[in-house]
C-alpha cells in the first residue's frame, strides 16, 4: 500500500535574488517557511516531497493526498495557478504563506482551505481533517507559538547544490519596528518572541552547513537576546549572516560579539538618505547622517554591510537614484538592493495609497519591488522605473566595484564577489520593460491578521475594511474553528534583499 505523501510548493518567484544565475545557483533559497512546515509532518505517518518552482519543475502526476502551497503576493498568482490545476485532478490543496494571510477569502477561491498564520499549532487538525476528507475552509491558532520545542527544519529536503544561502535558522518571531509599508507589524504585532538558546544550537550543529543566515526580522532588535545567542555561537566555527536594523547595529560590543562568533555580512535596511521620508514611513531608528560612520565601524570589524533601500516615497523625486547610488558608492557599501516601494495588500502603505486612488494596479504579479503600480507623488511612474534601474547600473557598474573591492579589513573577499556577481547579473536581467497596466480592481478587500497600535492607524484600517474595533475584536477572540478567519503568523521565508513584505 503507497504511503500518504503531502506534496508541499513554493511557487516561481522569479526575482534577482531567486533567479539561478550562476553555476545554475540562486542567490538565496526562498523555502524556509515550508521547511518548517515540513518539519511539523509526522514523518511516521507522511512522507512530504518539496518543490521550488524557481530551480525545478513542478510534477502535476505525482501522486499525493495533499499540496501545501505558501505565496507572497508578487507570486501568488502562479500559487493559484498551481492550486487550480491540482485540484482540477482531484487533489485537496491549502494554501498558506503572508498573502493568503490578508486576502482569505480570495485564496479560497482557489483552494480547499487556508493557514492562516503559523502553522505548527494547527497541523494537528489539518491532518485530521485530511484524513477524514473534511479538509476546508480556514486554519488558524487562537494564540501564537510559544517558541519552545520548535522541531528543526527538514533541511534534507533542500537540494542544495543549486543555491547559494541555503541554510536558515530562525531565534526570533516579531519586532520592534512598525514600518507602514511591510507586513510583519499587522502579521506577527511588535513584539519578540524567541527560541531557546539551547534549541537553535542544536539547529546550528545539526543543520548540516557551516555557513548560515539568521532568518529572523531584526536580530538586533533588542540589547541583550542576541548578544546571548553569539556568546553562544562562538567556537562553533559557523559563518553567519543577518538581517538588522541601524540602531543597535552601532553597539561595538554587539559587533565585536558578532565578529568573534562568525558574522560575515550584515543586511541592514537603510531605506532612504531622507531623513524626513523615514520619518514619514514611520523608520525612527534610522539616522542618515549616521549611515557612512555605521558602515565604517561595522567594516572595522571585518563584517560587510548590504544596504537594502527603497524607492518611490513621497518624499523622493527624480534626484533621488542618483543621490542615493553615489551615497552608497562614497560611503563604500559592500553591495546594495534597491527596490521599488510596493503598496502590499493589507498594509498601511496599500490603506493609504488605497484610499487616495492612487493605487494603479491590482494585479499581484507586478507587486515585486520592481514594477510600479501606483502614482509616485514627485514623478512620474516611468521616471521612478528608470531612475531604479539607473542606480542599480551606477552602484554596480565596473568602477564602482573596483573602487569599492575590499582589499583591506578582513571582510571576506569570496563572499564580496559573490553578491556583487550576482546582484549587478541579477539587477541587469530584471529591468522592467514598462510600469504596470491599470487594472480593476478586486472585490474582496484584505483583511489584516492585528490592527496597528497606533490609534489613527487602527480607525483608517477599521474604515478600509468596513467593521467596528468591537466586531474585530470578538472576531480575533472566538474559539478556533475551520470557517473563522482569525489570521496569526508563518513561519518566515528566506530572507531576501526586498524586504517590505515579509514571508
Amino acid at each position: 500500500m503507497r504511503s500518504r505523501l503531502i506534496h508541499l510548493v513554493n511557487p516561481k518567484t522569479d526575482s534577482l535574488t531567486t533567479r539561478p544565475l550562476y553555476f545554475n545557483r540562486a542567490l538565496y533559497s526562498p523555502i524556509a517557511g515550508l521547511l518548517a512546515v515540513a518539519a511539523a509532518i509526522p514523518r511516521e505517518r507522511y512522507e512530504v516531497v518539496l518543490t521550488d518552482e524557481n530551480i525545478e519543475e513542478v510534477d502535476f502526476d505525482l501522486k499525493c493526498d495533499m499540496v501545501g502551497i505558501s505565496a507572497m503576493t508578487a507570486y501568488v498568482n502562479r500559487g493559484y495557478e498551481i492550486a487550480d490545476e491540482f485540484r482540477r485532478r482531484g487533489v485537496p490543496v491549502i494554501m498558506g504563506g503572508v498573502h493568503p494571510s490578508f486576502m482569505t477569502k480570495e485564496a479560497l477561491t482557489h483552494c480547499d482551505a487556508v493557514c492562516i498564520g503559523e502553522a505548527e499549532l494547527v497541523l494537528p487538525k489539518i491532518l485530521d481533517d485530511l484524513e477524514n476528507g473534511s479538509l476546508r475552509g480556514t486554519y488558524r491558532s487562537d494564540k501564537l507559538h510559544p517558541m519552545v520545542g520548535i522541531p528543526m527544519p527538514r533541511y534534507d529536503l533542500v537540494k542544495r547544490h543549486r543555491y547559494v544561502n541555503k541554510t536558515f535558522v530562525q531565534t526570533s518571531r516579531g519586532c520592534h519596528q512598525g514600518c507602514t509599508f511591510c507586513a510583519e507589524p499587522l502579521m506577527n504585532g511588535l513584539k519578540f518572541r524567541y527560541r531557546p538558546i539551547d534549541e537553535v544550537m542544536y539547529e546550528v550543529d545539526n543543520c548540516g552547513s557551516r555557513m548560515i543566515s539568521i532568518n529572523d526580522a531584526d536580530f538586533f532588535g533588542t540589547p541583550d537576546r542576541p548578544k546571548e545567542v553569539m556568546k553562544a555561537l562562538k567556537g562553533r566555527k559557523v559563518r553567519w549572516q543577518a538581517g538588522v536594523t541601524s540602531k543597535l547595529a552601532q553597539d561595538d560590543r554587539m559587533l565585536e560579539l558578532a565578529a568573534e562568533s562568525g558574522c560575515t555580512m550584515l543586511s541592514i535596511g537603510f531605506e532612504s538618505i531622507s531623513r524626513d521620508t523615514l520619518k514619514s514611513v514611520h523608520k525612527h531608528v534610522n539616522r542618515p547622517e549616521q549611515f557612512a560612520a555605521l558602515v565604517e565601524k561595522v567594516h572595522s570589524y571585518g563584517i560587510a554591510v548590504f544596504g537594502l533601500f527603497m524607492f518611490g516615497f513621497d518624499g523622493d523625486d527624480a534626484d533621488t537614484f542618483q543621490d542615493t547610488a553615489n551615497f552608497n558608492i562614497e560611503a563604500n557599501y559592500d553591495a546594495v538592493a534597491y527596490s521599488v516601494l510596493t503598496p502590499y495588500p493589507g498594509t498601511l502603505t496599500w490603506y493609504e495609497m488605497k484610499k487616495a486612488n492612487r493605487i494603479v494596479s491590482f494585479d499581484w504579479e507586478k507587486y515585486d519591488q520592481g514594477n510600479v503600480v501606483y502614482r509616485p507623488a514627485k514623478m512620474s511612474g516611468e521616471e521612478l522605473r528608470l531612475g531604479h534601474i539607473d542606480a542599480y547600473k551606477t552602484f554596480y557598474a565596473p568602477g564602482s566595484i573596483a573602487r569599492r573591492f575590499p582589499w583591506k579589513g578582513g571582510r571576506n573577499v569570496i563572499e564580496w564577489s559573490v553578491y556583487n556577481m550576482f546582484m549587478k547579473k541579477g539587477s541587469a536581467t530584471d529591468r522592467k520593460s514598462a510600469i504596470a497596466e491599470p487594472t480593476p480592481e478586486p472585490d474582496l478587500a484584505p483583511v489584516p491578521p492585528l490592527l496597528p497600535v497606533k490609534r489613527e492607524w487602527r480607525d483608517a484600517v477599521l474604515e478600509a475594511i468596513g467593521v467596528s474595533e468591537e466586531s474585530y475584536s470578538n472576531t480575533q477572540r472566538s474559539a478556533p474553528r475551520r470557517d473563522s478567519v482569525v489570521p496569526v503568523h508563518l513561519p518566515r521565508a528566506a530572507a531576501a534583499p526586498g524586504h517590505a513584505q515579509v514571508p
